[in-house]
């Protein structure tokens, strides 16, 4: 099991076209780390933000009344891919991971696969 700031460095080192990654509590809005981004893209800004995508879908979900887990959210820009994967598990509930992506350099099937693999090995 590896702790947050591991698990969020390997997303960023090992995924390819990882531009920034962070672990998120959405019921504060606050990131409880980040690994990259920069002066031109806010991790703060970006989980505190993706935080009401999570809630909204959240609360559609219930008043649909449907029986099922969000697995992850994709939010696809011009350049960046946006994914958000609703964290499972003990001591995980209300935590979601958030990768943006370069759409040039980034293959979406294998950042997805690698970021369930990260969770998986996440210690909270």
């Amino acid at each position: 099991m590896a702790n947050v700031d591991t698990v969020l460095k390997e997303a960023t080192t090992t995924i390819d076209g990882a531009l920034g990654a962070a672990l998120v509590d959405y019921g504060s809005g606050m990131a409880l780390g980040t690994a990259g981004g920069g002066k031109d893209f806010d991790l703060s800004v970006a989980a505190a933000g993706n935080t009401d995508v999570v809630r909204a879908k959240v609360r559609t979900m219930e008043l649909l009344n449907l029986q099922d887990e969000i697995e992850d959210i994709l939010i696809t820009l011009g350049s960046q891919y946006h994914l958000i994967r609703l964290l499972r598990g003990r001591g995980a509930q209300g935590l979601f991971l958030y990768l943006a992506l370069d759409k040039q350099r980034a293959n979406l099937a294998m950042a997805r696969h690698q970021l369930k693999k990260i969770e998986a090995g996440l210690e909270v």
